[in-house]
């Protein structure tokens, strides 16, 4: 027998003009955006699907890949484009309304915007946090992919864009694949490096902060890398 598709279909578009967006789950949400599942298939199937991929909900979507997203059937190439998308534009959005509300007031404080950013990114990130004088956040900006090692990262363009944007003072930034925020002697050496160019030109290199999967570590907290 087959599926009634379109009263499937139906009751997240109706859900949503009586009750709010907030009150459907993540499944009718995607299912108003894939629109269409398989064939003889409603599209709140295909979205339990594309979530069962992962245990991290609509924000796992952001690291599976467009292949890993085709195996699901009914999406395909051009829905596979769209769920990446939408979950990039989520992610902006979220971080540029944490960014303009907010000022630096402990490394936690900088852990809570960029750890699900960060957390599931399958190589190392470092960024560069530039902040003005009453610790408010200018940008942020990506100087590094890789493994942070001591001999690739230039100081020089740490702080190149914080000569170009009056930053008073920045925070280094990145990620640890595996997970565990341990700093390794290459990132201490990195942290070193970057203060004593700080201190050089005028930019305080605030802090260092490590992200894991859902904890991370201060090299200030520390005492690590000459921050006290």
């Amino acid at each position: 027998m087959k599926l009634n598709q379109q009263s499937f279909e139906e009751q997240p578009y109706e859900k949503i003009e009586r009750l709010g967006p907030k009150s459907l789950s993540d499944a009718e949400l995607l299912a108003i955006v894939i629109r269409t599942g398989a064939k003889d298939e409603p599209s709140i199937y295909t979205a339990r699907k594309v979530l069962a991929l992962n245990s991290r909900g609509l924000g796992g979507i952001q690291v599976l890949s467009s292949k890993e997203l085709q195996n699901v059937k009914g999406i395909g190439r051009v829905k596979s484009i769209q769920l990446k998308a939408i979950a990039e534009i989520s992610n902006r959005l979220s971080k540029s309304y944490a960014v303009q509300r907010f000022k630096v007031s402990s490394p936690q404080s900088v852990a809570n915007i960029f750890m699900e950013e960060m957390r599931y990114l399958a190589r190392e990130h470092i960024k560069v946090l530039l902040l003005d004088t009453k610790n408010g956040i200018i940008k942020d900006s990506e100087i590094s992919v890789g493994t942070v090692n001591a001999s690739l990262v230039d100081p020089r363009e740490v702080f190149k864009e914080a000569l170009e944007y009056g930053a008073v003072n920045i925070i280094l930034i990145h990620n640890h694949p595996s997970g565990d925020p341990t700093p390794s002697m290459d990132d201490i050496e990195v942290t070193k490096r970057v203060y004593e160019a700080g201190r050089v030109i005028g930019i305080e290199l605030l802090d260092h902060i490590i992200i894991g999967d859902g904890e991370f570590i201060s090299l200030k907290e520390k005492k690590l890398g000459h921050l006290t």
